[in-house]
């Protein structure tokens, strides 16, 4: 099996990618390469980037609260020791500031809920109410008109 530095991958699919946009079987036949391994290339390229992994936000915020209390040139070498570039670091503790105010309207939102479900829960009460009393009424009309045909005197059918 041949090995391929990366230069040599990167030059193969950028020749099936646009402006140029070869196809494989032609860069295939140009370069000597398996259109599987083309294939295959081109996928890893255009693959989006992985996700943070599992525990990545944790250890960013491990880092963060490490370097918080200290100097620029604390700073520096544990960045070095780390290897973190320090733009990176100010990065992620601007995101955690940034997260950290979002969370505080979560309160108010979490009030305006509880107010609008109280909300409901009266207009479905007012609404069973007047459901109620619409019956009821409806009952009544229909009492009254049966009592005044039982009532009533006979008409006289003559024809």
């Amino acid at each position: 099996m041949a090995r391929y530095t990366q230069s040599f991958k990167e030059r193969a699919v950028a020749r099936m990618l646009p402006p140029e946009n070869a196809s494989v079987a032609q860069v295939s036949a140009e370069m000597g390469i398996s259109p599987a391994a083309l294939e295959r290339w081109r996928a890893v390229a255009l693959a989006p980037p992985p996700a943070n992994p599992p525990g990545a936000g944790e250890a960013r915020l491990d880092a963060v609260l490490a370097t918080g209390a200290m100097g620029e040139l604390q700073k520096s070498a544990w960045c070095r020791e780390n290897a973190i570039d320090p733009t990176e670091l100010e990065c992620w503790r601007q995101s955690a500031a940034a997260a950290l105010a979002d969370n505080r309207g979560i309160g108010a939102v979490r009030r305006r809920h509880e107010q609008d479900q109280k909300r409901i829960r009266e207009l479905e009460r007012e609404l069973r109410r007047k459901e109620q009393a619409l019956a009821e009424t409806a009952t009544l009309l229909v009492l009254t008109k049966n009592v005044t045909s039982l009532f009533a005197a006979p008409e006289d059918k003559t024809s």
